[in-house]
């Protein structure tokens, strides 16, 4: 067995070279953590367990557990501007998957996006809703403007019985009209999945869910938020608080894997003091990588939004071969992002899709500024537009990539 073990180790040390040191990271659904996140993610927490609420378990040994996941409850608090914190979700789906059992009961039906038209998978049949049994209804969308119609949507919600809408989604340029949707709606509660906004949510760079008229929001958070991986809902409303906290436990989650924890707190920390300036980064990061890929002759969207608002931007590429093709082309460069689908997919079109989605939360977090997204925009045009050797490219990424060691926007370990 030591063959496989050292096969094991070498794996693991090729992947932290090449992403870690190697790449331009634009999956628009991850980020990095700070040195003293992943310092404390590495505690005696990864091998122990707690269910339950702090103070409230039913297993020992839990005390320094128990003051962990209180202080995060707090400063979550703090940070989102809310009455009530819950962490215990393992993931962004699950969190989901809480919310929809607190909410919903199998058979109800819920408005949702379509996949191509930006919603996430476990907002549908396949994902977490339709494990919950519910009917889901797509909601109408703009596919110039990016957004849900709202004029559209007035007319079914009056035909239609809807208990839970779901905003928010995996392609997301722009706000959701949250309070104009909640104007239409006669009992159904709004659902806002923040897991791609959330860091920009934390810096008061995009919108205020719950003030505009959201019921609960449910998250990941390790996107814009450069937290650990795992989930979050939190609300001002102290009823489906109880209720989302049964779903959680004894419901969906058990041991809500603790090492989470710490790291979290940390995070927290760190946006409650850079939070702003980074998301302010990240929109002028965006926005200047969107604006010099569409100079140089691709077709972003939204030109006339001044494309984005978000740390997202997606590009039509069937002219380049489609997502797929554009997509491999760009990791054989060390430039790595996905395939995605646009509104005129169909959502079955999974394996080559008319665009791809580019992030660019984590090349802020290690300091690139405007600057550098020209650059980028440059690399890229090199290799998708004038076909140069990608290899040829993927070079000159790892040296760019070496200028860029430090993580911004947290404490240093000192």
């Amino acid at each position: 067995m030591k063959s496989e073990l050292q096969r094991t180790l070498e794996l693991v040390e090729k992947h932290n070279t090449w992403r870690k040191d190697e790449c331009l990271n634009l999956i628009a659904s991850e980020n990095i953590m700070s040195p003293l996140a992943i310092e404390v993610f590495n505690s005696d927490m990864m091998h122990r367990y707690a269910e339950g609420l702090p103070y409230k378990r039913y297993y020992q040994g839990t005390k320094y557990v128990d003051e962990i996941e209180t202080l995060v409850t707090e400063l979550g608090k703090k940070l989102f501007r809310c009455k009530y914190f819950d962490p215990r979700p393992i993931s962004g789906s699950v969190a989901n998957l809480c919310v929809f059992s607190a909410l919903t009961q199998p058979g109800d039906q819920i408005a949702n996006l379509r996949v191509a038209d930006g919603g996430h998978i476990s907002h549908s049949p396949l994902g977490a809703a339709g494990l919950r049994g519910l009917k889901t209804l797509n909601m109408p969308f703009d596919h110039k403007e990016m957004n849900i119609d709202v004029e559209k949507l007035r007319l079914i919600t009056k035909k239609e019985k809807i208990k839970l809408v779901v905003l928010g989604g995996s392609l997301y340029l722009f706000p959701h009209p949250v309070k104009e949707i909640k104007e239409i709606l006669d009992d159904a509660k709004i659902l806002y999945d923040a897991s791609h906004v959330l860091g920009l949510i934390a810096g008061k760079r995009f919108q205020e869910p719950l003030a505009e008229g959201a019921d609960v929001v449910a998250t990941s958070s390790h996107k814009t938020f450069p937290g650990p991986q795992g989930g979050i809902v939190y609300t001002n409303n102290e009823e489906i608080s109880k209720r989302v906290a049964q779903a959680i436990f004894p419901g969906i989650v058990s041991n809500h894997h603790l090492y989470r924890l710490p790291s979290l707190a940390v995070t927290l920390i760190e946006e409650l003091e850079f939070g702003e300036k980074y998301a302010d980064q990240i929109q002028k990061n965006s926005k200047k990588l969107a604006s010099s890929l569409y100079e140089k002759g691709f077709q972003v969207l939204c030109e006339h939004k001044d494309f984005t608002e978000s740390h997202q931007i997606a590009i039509d590429v069937r002219n380049q071969g489609g997502g797929k093709k554009v997509a491999e082309t760009l990791e054989k460069a060390n430039i790595i992002c996905n395939k995605n689908l646009l509104p005129w997919d169909k959502d079955e079109n999974t394996e080559n899709p008319s665009g791809i989605r580019l992030g660019i939360q984590e090349c802020t977090r290690i300091g690139m500024k405007e600057s550098e997204m020209e650059h980028i925009a440059q690399l890229i045009t090199r290799t998708i537009i004038k076909h140069e050797n990608p290899e040829k490219i993927k070079e000159e990424v790892i040296q760019l990539k070496k200028q860029y060691k430090e993580t911004k926007y947290c404490y240093t370990k000192n």
